[in-house]
């Protein structure tokens, strides 16, 4: 049989293998963190007519002459280029920005995912959109360990952050230098014990008439400070510290203008027992807990994945991968460390297929397959002369 028969078979073969993997491409288009693929071709072993010849004083050397016999699939490579970023809002869809994989676990077996499109499931586990469950480091009393093995990420329902005694407060704002004799300002804060209760602490001032002013603060238990204040500069200046309770106020940043009241607290450091109201998602993967007493705690922090040689990973399906001989070893760290990209929270990644290119080469496919399928036409019609040269 001719050997250009076997050669447009093969060809055949070769460009439909391109068209499927262009089409794969094209029907991905929309497909959160798809990466394209692409396929090279190699011609296969050539038939050796003859071999090439040693050149001599008389006679010069000759080439091999060789025949091919078709084309094959050398592989099908993977475009890892990165895909557009696409905002959604939503606090716990997630992109990384950079070298990569969010880790998951679907039953026993570890896989890895560029989709960030998590959820809480029924069990307030973090999850993707098929169920694989979101692989990370839970934190432990608001400290987050990154060196042991990644566990599955469950929201802490029922979570209490725990209640901070006051221990400083501070007051900033003006006294006015001009004030009568006599006259008085009150201010307060709430602050905490150790068990959260709240108690009102307040400080009154005096003026003198002549530019000082005399305080007395009282924690609302019977504990008392007192202190005198001069005005008439940009700082204050006397007893700018004052402890009562367990609580020192810093009276340091006020002022002391004349024609302006604007003493206030602006701050103190303790807060009551709260339970968790939401969950946010930070730059470095950290899940952050806000609770009902203003604190913000972190909980959880992502795992990220990367590999020696990611375009050795297989696809698995359900827009996951997973480890094989020749993608190495996974190694694991948390997002914007070295060698680990950043992650984006409120956003997905786009597929990188690039629809443009992908229809030129579902062009390129399609008459390279008509040219082969002419190879096996005009061989046939060879072969039927051959038939027809008895008759």
């Amino acid at each position: 049989m001719l050997r250009s028969l076997y050669a447009g078979i093969s060809g055949l073969r070769a460009e439909q293998t391109m068209l499927d993997v262009t089409s794969n491409n094209i029907a991905n288009v929309n497909t959160t963190g798809f990466k394209s693929s692409s396929v090279q071709f190699e011609d296969t072993l050539s038939q050796l007519v003859s071999a090439a010849g040693l050149s001599t004083n008389i006679k010069a050397g000759t080439n091999p002459n060789q025949v091919g016999l078709g084309v094959k699939v050398a592989g099908i490579a993977t475009n890892l280029t990165e895909g557009s970023q696409i905002t959604t809002g939503n606090n716990l869809d997630a992109m990384i920005s950079g070298d990569g994989y969010f880790v998951t676990k679907a039953g026993s077996q570890l896989q890895y995912t560029r989709d960030g499109s998590f959820h809480w499931d029924s069990q307030g586990r973090l999850s993707t959109m098929d169920g694989a469950l979101v692989q990370g480091w839970a934190a432990v009393n608001g400290k987050l360990a990154t060196g042991s093995a990644p566990t599955t990420l469950t929201l802490p329902t029922g979570q209490v952050s725990p209640a901070t005694a006051t221990t400083s407060a501070v007051m900033t704002g003006n006294l006015p230098s001009d004030a009568t004799n006599g006259t008085q300002l009150e201010r307060d804060v709430t602050t905490y014990g150790a068990d959260g209760t709240p108690h009102q602490l307040a400080i009154t001032f005096t003026a003198d008439g002549t530019g000082g002013w005399a305080y007395t603060a009282n924690d609302g238990a019977g504990n008392t400070a007192t202190g005198t204040l001069t005005t008439g500069s940009a700082t204050v200046s006397g007893n700018t510290t004052a402890t009562v309770g367990g609580v020192t106020v810093d009276l340091s940043g006020m002022s002391g203008y004349a024609g302006l009241s604007t003493a206030a607290f602006t701050s103190q450091n303790g807060n009551a027992a709260g339970t968790l109201i939401s969950v946010t998602m930070g730059g470095d993967g950290t899940l952050t807990g806000s609770f009902t007493n203003g604190a913000t705690v972190p909980i959880a922090r992502l795992a990220i994945g990367t590999f020696t040689n990611p375009e050795g990973l297989e696809k698995v399906g359900n827009s996951s991968l997973q480890e094989t001989l020749n993608s190495g070893t996974v190694r694991l760290g948390m997002a914007g460390a070295n060698g680990f990209g950043s992650v984006i929270a409120g956003a997905l990644e786009a597929s990188n297929v690039d629809l443009s290119q992908e229809f030129t080469n579902l062009i390129v496919a399609q008459r390279g397959f008509q040219a082969n399928a002419r190879i096996i036409t005009t061989s046939d019609q060879v072969l039927q002369e051959l038939m027809q040269l008895k008759q």
